[in-house]
């Protein structure tokens, strides 16, 4: 039996991180079983589905390095396949048209309300003639469920879980309109394509009693069911924007690299030992539904920005530059007045810089915000702290330019001989120089290696930021 997997999102917003989630898990299961993973975009709620959502939800899972296998179903254009199969149950008695008005279900919702219990559709069209059907109402067509007995979904996560059939009603497959509903779409739509195994949010877990008892009553295959549990907050409540709850486009702009959001929330809910961090290969070769927990995982930012800066330090040089370049638009790039590209000259540098830039930074906002020095207009403005440590060791700056000066060979090694020297020369220990003259040539008060910042500046800018600084500095 070839595994084929799908993942199904409804149109409606952006890709959810529990939505990229869920076709990570659904992915992983077919790479590792060699099998398929379809897409289909659930896009039968025709007033509330949009083509921007259905590009951010195919341009999220293209980011997460999420692929699939065909091309994507679309299940509103299955419409009429849906119709022909509740027909089909209608024709061999396994459903039955309903006449139950409007004014009808509300007084059969307000009874339930008033006795405490759940709505439940009373069956009263189930075993009635047609003949008796009112003139003036379109019908629904309700599946004839089993009304005694239980419904059992053995799910690879959540174990056997039963539900009595007195506590499941018949419910709708097409609507008066004649368009179907949900419920019967899904399981038509997963016959169809091949479907061994769905993998989706506990959130559905009802969702797979009435789904069991249309394939049942088609005669179809049950594919194996494994809901996974949502994502809650660190605070234990249900994920919201608060929480992180964005779309996969929304942690792009934050500055997360692909694999690790990927490595982040394969970890949500799954756990293969004590490791932490996978390569994808690893991911698949390890991946299994067995180790999924029944417990809502917890969301941590935290966790989330320490797993990218330690993706962010094995990330080619080269490759970072790019993809700060791709994120310059979000990332204010006009606002740092970089434009819509680095120039040839900037982008040079920022491969030269990088080792140093990524070892402190945590996202790719920070690695930008970490490469100001390198882009800044002059004269830089300096934050608080720089300004700060500038005013306090100016003095012990002066002359330090002329001595720059000299140095023809302006390498990392020659600069700091000269530091090094013009600290011995005036007493102060190297701290003491190179905090404020870091302040004057970056603005900010922490930055890559000292000399290793002004190898990449070049003499030539070096100089001309002291000098923009270190006008009228009192000597030391």
């Amino acid at each position: 039996m070839t595994v084929v997997t799908r993942f199904a999102p409804s149109p409606t917003g952006f890709l959810h991180i529990g939505g990229g989630r869920t076709a990570l898990f659904n992915w992983l299961y077919a790479k590792r079983h060699g099998g398929k993973m379809l897409l289909r975009i659930e896009d039968t709620d025709r007033e509330r589905s949009t083509e921007a959502a259905i590009a951010a939800i195919l341009d999220g899972l293209t980011w997460l390095g999420l692929d699939w296998d065909g091309d994507v179903v679309y299940q509103f254009s299955r419409a009429a396949r849906h119709r022909e199969v509740a027909e089909t149950l209608l024709a061999q008695g396994r459903a039955y048209y309903c006449y139950a008005t409007q004014q009808e279900l509300e007084e059969m919702r307000e009874t339930a309300r008033k006795e405490g219990r759940p709505l439940r559709y009373d069956g009263r069209w189930r075993d009635r003639d047609p003949s008796e059907a009112p003139k003036d109402v379109k019908p629904v067509i309700r599946l004839k469920a089993p009304a005694e007995g239980e419904t059992v979904v053995e799910d690879e996560v959540q174990g056997r879980v039963v539900w009595q059939n007195k506590d499941l009603d018949d419910l709708v497959l097409l609507r008066s309109d004649g368009t179907p509903t949900y419920m019967l779409a899904v399981v038509v739509d997963d016959h169809d394509m091949g479907v061994t195994h769905v993998i989706r949010g506990d959130d559905h877990l009802t969702n797979a009693a009435r789904q069991t008892q249309i394939y049942q009553a088609m005669g179809w295959d049950v594919p194996k069911m494994a809901h996974i549990p949502l994502i809650h907050g660190p605070d234990g409540a249900k994920l919201s924007k608060r929480h992180g709850a964005l779309g996969v486009e929304a942690y792009r702009s934050m500055g997360y690299l692909p694999e690790a959001l990927r490595n982040y929330l394969v970890r949500l809910g799954w756990s293969h030992g004590d490791q932490e961090i996978f390569s994808t290969q690893e991911m698949i070769d390890a991946f299994d539904l067995e180790s999924i927990g029944r417990s809502p995982a917890r969301f941590d930012f935290a966790k989330l920005e320490n797993l990218n800066g330690y993706y962010m330090r094995q990330a080619d040089d080269e490759r970072l530059v790019n993809a700060l370049e791709d994120l310059l638009p979000e990332l204010g790039g006009d606002e740092h007045h970089l434009g819509r590209k680095f120039t040839p000259a900037l982008r040079d540098k920022l491969i030269a810089a990088m080792p140093g830039l990524k070892e402190r930074a945590k996202t790719l906002v920070e690695l930008l915000d970490s490469a100001y020095y390198l882009y800044a207009q002059r004269p830089l403005r300096l934050d608080e702290k720089a300004a700060g440590l500038l005013a306090d060791g100016r003095a012990r700056l002066a002359g330090i330019t002329e001595k720059l000066q000299t140095v023809s060979d302006w390498n990392a090694q020659s600069v700091e001989a000269v530091i090094r020297e013009h600290a011995e020369a005036i007493g102060a220990k190297l701290g003491q120089v190179a905090q404020p003259l870091r302040a004057a040539l970056t603005g900010r008060a922490t930055s890559p290696g000292l000399f290793d910042v002004m190898a990449v500046l070049g003499k030539d800018e070096t100089l001309l930021r002291l000098q923009d600084q270190l006008k009228d500095a009192p000597a030391a």
